[in-house]
C-alpha cells in the first residue's frame, strides 16, 4: 500500500435518459400526446433500467457521479392516488442493495411541466442534474452551488431550462471542485452561451477542477473548443481507447444493434489532475436488461485520476478505506 496521502479518485458521468422523447409535447401539448409520451416512459421502465445502471456503477465504484436527466415523473390518478418515479431515489436504493451507499451532494432543477392525459390523469415531470458522492469515505463536501442558466432555449411558450451544480470537496487537506451539467442540444449559440456561463462562474477558480456532463457537442466543435481553450483536457483523449462513442440509442431503447455513433459526454479536467484510465459503461450488449432495454440512450464515461504532486506507488490507496 502507498502512504495515506496517496490516492486515486474515481469519477463517472452518465446521462441516464428521462425515458421518453418529449419533442411531441414541446411541439404542441395535448392530452393524447401526453398519454403517448407517458406510455413510452413506462415502456422504457426505469425501475428495471436502474438495476442495470447500478450494476455498471458497482463495476467501477466511483467516488463521485455526475448524472444528467435524473428525472422525477409523477402520475396523479383521481380516486386512486399518486405514483412517483423518482430516478434518484430508485437508483440510490438499487445501489444500496448492492452494498454501495451514495447520497446527493448537489442537484439543479431544469425543465418542469404538468399536463392532463387522455385518461383524466395528471402527469408531472421534472428534469434534474445530480452529483452523487459515495458515503463512508474521506471526502467532505465543504461548499455547493446549484443554478439554472441565464441563457436557455425558448420554443413557443416553453423555456427549456437547463443548469449546473458544483461542489467543493476536501480530502486530506486538498480541495477540488466538481461541476456537473447538461448543455442545450438544439441550438449552438445558446449551448455556447451556457458553456461560457460555466467557464465564467464555477470554473473560474484555481482549484483542481473536474467537469462532468452531457455537453451535446462532438470533439472539435465550437462548444468543445471553448473548454479546451480554457485549459481543460478531455479524459478520453488522454487515456481512453477507441472512438468512445456515447450517443445515442433509440428512444424506446430496444434497438438490437447499438446506435452509439457520437462522443458528446465528457469528463474534463484541469489544474493538477493526472488521468490514469478511462472506460465506457452501458455500451455493451451484455449491459442490456433482461427485457432487452439498453440501460440508457447514452453510454456513461468513467475515469480514475490523481492529483499531481502525490508520489506514485505501484499500488495506490483508494480513498474508500473499506476497499
Amino acid at each position: 500500500m502507498g502512504k495515506r496521502n496517496d490516492f486515486h479518485l474515481a469519477f463517472l458521468t452518465w446521462n441516464i435518459y428521462i425515458g421518453a422523447d418529449l419533442s411531441p409535447l414541446i411541439a404542441g401539448p395535448s392530452p393524447q400526446r401526453v398519454t403517448e409520451v407517458f406510455r413510452q416512459f413506462l415502456a422504457t421502465n426505469f425501475p428495471v433500467r436502474a438495476k442495470a445502471i447500478a450494476s455498471e456503477i458497482v463495476s467501477k465504484k466511483p467516488d463521485l457521479i455526475g448524472l444528467q436527466e435524473a428525472a422525477r415523473w409523477v402520475l396523479e390518478i383521481p380516486e386512486f392516488g399518486i405514483v412517483i418515479f423518482d430516478f434518484v431515489k430508485i437508483l440510490l436504493d438499487e445501489l444500496k442493495e448492492r452494498g454501495l451507499r451514495y447520497e446527493v451532494a448537489a442537484e439543479n432543477e431544469n425543465l418542469s411541466a404538468q399536463a392532463p392525459d387522455s385518461n383524466g390523469n395528471t402527469i408531472s415531470f421534472l428534469d434534474r442534474d445530480v452529483i452523487l458522492i459515495r458515503k463512508k469515505n474521506r471526502l467532505k463536501v465543504i461548499d455547493k452551488q446549484e443554478a439554472r442558466f441565464v441563457n436557455n432555449l425558448i420554443i413557443g411558450p416553453f423555456v427549456i431550462f437547463r443548469g449546473w451544480s458544483a461542489i467543493d470537496v476536501k480530502l486530506d487537506g486538498h480541495v477540488f471542485r466538481m461541476i456537473n451539467t447538461h448543455l442545450e442540444p438544439l441550438n449552438e449559440s445558446i449551448r455556447n452561451a451556457q458553456a461560457m456561463e460555466i467557464l465564467n462562474e464555477p470554473a473560474d477558480t484555481n482549484l483542481p477542477l473536474i467537469i462532468t456532463g452531457d455537453i451535446n457537442a462532438i470533439p472539435g466543435s465550437s462548444t468543445y473548443n471553448l473548454f479546451v481553450n480554457a485549459g481543460f483536457q478531455d479524459v478520453w483523449n488522454e487515456v481512453g481507447e477507441g472512438p468512445g462513442f456515447t450517443a445515442v440509442q433509440a428512444a424506446d431503447l430496444l434497438n438490437n444493434v447499438s446506435e452509439l455513433s457520437e462522443r458528446i459526454d465528457y469528463i474534463f479536467f484541469k489544474n493538477g489532475w493526472k488521468p490514469i484510465e478511462a472506460d465506457l459503461v452501458g455500451e455493451e450488449q451484455s449491459d442490456r436488461t433482461a427485457t432487452g432495454l439498453w440501460p440508457s440512450d447514452h453510454a456513461g464515461v468513467s475515469t480514475r485520476l490523481k492529483l499531481k504532486g502525490h508520489h506514485d506507488h505501484q499500488h495506490e490507496e483508494s480513498i474508500d478505506e473499506s476497499c
